[in-house]
């Protein structure tokens, strides 16, 4: 995934007040769209230091915490453990490099990650052959911004452009909406966040 090697580097001063608040609002606004999913599996993709994925693990049957970040992986492996909580393991994997076929699961969530990779449509057709039939993928990103200029990370992202990429790959009962906005919390800038829900 990109940016790995800069998660490396910051992975045990990650959670900052400030992101911990942002992952709260991301839990909720991905918790909205869970439905019956106690008996259900999920992979928190991309999960950093699992602020996420904590928020939401007592949701589901069995959660796996994803990243590309040994540094993050660890850090979540500790938390996990200083928790003693039983239903959760953790993966280093890079999806953009390839496939991970041994995996399979019902719902699959990514917060703030798919701005950090280059070839979205590719990382997303690999998610969809890992969801199980009926499964859910859920996307929590910002909003296009044009005021964020950089070469590591996508600007945001049009709602309507990301449906219309996910129909071609087959994504379907796709539905989404602005569900918060904050200062300065992208690249130093004013901006907005979407949610974003796709079936398999």
């Amino acid at each position: 995934m990109g940016n790995t090697d800069k998660f490396e580097l910051i992975a045990n001063m990650y959670d900052t007040s400030e992101r911990i608040q942002i992952a709260k609002v991301a839990s909720e606004a991905i918790r909205s769209y869970l439905i019956d999913t106690k008996g259900k599996n999920a992979v928190d993709f991309g999960c950093g230091t699992g602020l996420v994925g904590l928020n939401l693990v007592n949701e589901f049957n069995a959660m796996i915490f994803l990243d590309t970040s040994e540094s993050m992986m660890n850090q979540v492996k500790k938390k996990i453990a200083d928790l003693d909580i039983q239903n959760a393991d953790t993966l280093c994997f890079d999806f953009e490099k390839e496939s991970q076929s041994g995996l399979d699961t019902d719902y699959i969530f990514m917060a703030q990650v798919l701005l950090h990779i280059h070839d979205v449509e590719s990382v997303l057709s690999r998610l969809f052959k890992v969801l199980n039939e009926g499964g859910h993928l859920l996307i929590v990103d910002f909003d296009k911004n044009e005021e964020v200029a950089s070469e590591i990370v996508h600007n945001g992202f049009i709602q309507a452009e990301l449906k219309d990429l996910m129909m071609k790959i087959g994504y379907k009962d796709i539905q989404s909406r602005t569900f918060y906005t904050g200062s300065k919390i992208f690249m130093g800038r004013d901006a907005s966040m979407f949610v974003l829900d796709a079936r398999k």
